[in-house]
């Protein structure tokens, strides 16, 4: 495909999701509880008119040498892989392309989740953690830092949360869903009893939990069989995640810790619009209800935020927007898994108030990591 047809292709593409956008804003359900937690000004949903500066970016990735070869971008060719190992002046210039300012950068998938032995996972999560902040001091006004946690410890991962945040001054964690702990085919998430000092530790450093997607184990994936495209981002990512976030908010872990503060990518994994009828059942069930004590929905709007990241598709961005509200959105790429400049022209150019834009692109981030 030529230049020409590649920005043209992205002409009628824009076209289209500004129309649908449009009708999708217009056409909000009045008296319906989600709907109202998205409240539009009264300005004109309008296009905007130029490429927005400044738009912070934080599902943006790294790999090092000792987590490469096991991570989502090791069967990728030469020069991608060499892209996601880079924290310098290539990324800088991708960042430049898309209108991206800053970006908060974490361990690529699955990182040190996948690594079972945990004293391993203890002492691979510090080298890339301590990579990452050198790489920082080079560009502090354009780079920041998520730490990456060896959750297969608990106590641990507290421990290098508390340096990364006080000592490297990162701005939080992103984590890779569940960890291996001991075997390969193990899974643990982290609604289990022993997490719960950690969150303690989490609630206590004020700083967001990023909650980033990895794929089922062959294991636990009979669904899949046969059917291998269906494990990762095309549909596995979203799967797993979002009944991880539904075993954490049923658990009961935002009623016993009501200031943490969990982000998750791509729009919401689909959970914004399933959440009424994920209530509604769960209300009219006859059969288990979760410990949470209030609605999912409850937990969903108070302490999660919604980035763009991988999902950029204006009729998507316009029903979590009604569902959450505009101030609990982030904007998102997932460098280099997807490309800066189309994800700039496509945000840019989405049919969404301006303060909204703003909010989405900077502003909530600002506010969220007190940048």
């Amino acid at each position: 495909m030529t230049a020409d047809n590649q920005k043209s292709r992205i002409t009628r593409r824009g076209f289209l999701e500004r129309s649908v956008g449009a009708v999708a804003t217009a056409g909000m359900l009045a008296g319906v509880t989600p709907a109202a937690a998205y409240e539009s000004s009264e300005q004109e949903t309008v296009k905007s008119g130029a490429s927005i500066s400044g738009k912070i970016a934080l599902e943006e990735h790294f790999a090092i040498p000792e987590t490469l070869g096991a991570s989502f971008a090791a069967s990728g060719p030469p020069e991608f892989q060499k892209q996601i190992q880079e924290i310098g002046s290539m990324r800088i210039a991708e960042m430049d392309r898309g209108g991206v300012g800053l970006c908060i950068l974490s361990l690529t998938a699955p990182g040190i989740q996948g690594i079972p032995n945990v004293s391993q996972a203890i002492s691979v999560s510090r080298k890339a953690n301590d990579h990452l902040a050198e790489q920082i001091t080079k560009n502090p006004k354009r780079i920041k830092g998520f730490a990456s946690l060896p959750l297969q410890d608990p106590q641990a991962a507290a421990q290098e949360l508390t340096r990364c945040i006080k000592e490297l001054g990162f701005c939080g964690a992103l984590v890779n869903g569940f960890s291996q702990v001991g075997e390969e085919d193990s899974a643990v998430f982290y609604d289990l009893p022993q997490y719960k000092p950690f969150w303690e530790t989490v609630q206590q450093l004020d700083v967001p939990f990023y909650l980033h997607p990895r794929s089922p184990l062959p294991k636990h994936q009979p669904a899949y069989e046969g059917h291998a495209w269906l494990t990762g981002s095309i549909w596995g990512f979203a799967a797993e995640t979002s009944i991880h976030v539904l075993r954490l908010i049923g658990s009961g872990l935002f009623d016993d810790y009501p200031k943490v503060k969990v982000i998750i990518g791509h729009l919401g994994e689909g959970l914004p619009c399933n959440i009424w009828r994920i209530d509604n059942r769960i209300a009219r069930t006859l059969g288990a209800r979760p410990k949470a004590k209030q609605p999912i929905g409850h937990y969903l709007r108070e302490n999660f935020y919604i980035t763009t990241s991988g999902n950029f598709r204006t009729p998507t961005l316009t029903e979590v927007m009604q569902e959450v509200g505009a101030d609990r959105i982030l904007y998102s790429v997932d460098y280099p898994f997807e490309d800066m400049a189309v994800a700039g022209e496509w945000f840019d150019h989405a049919a969404i108030n301006e303060a909204d834009r703003s909010k989405i692109a900077s502003g909530n981030a600002r506010r969220l990591f007190r940048l």
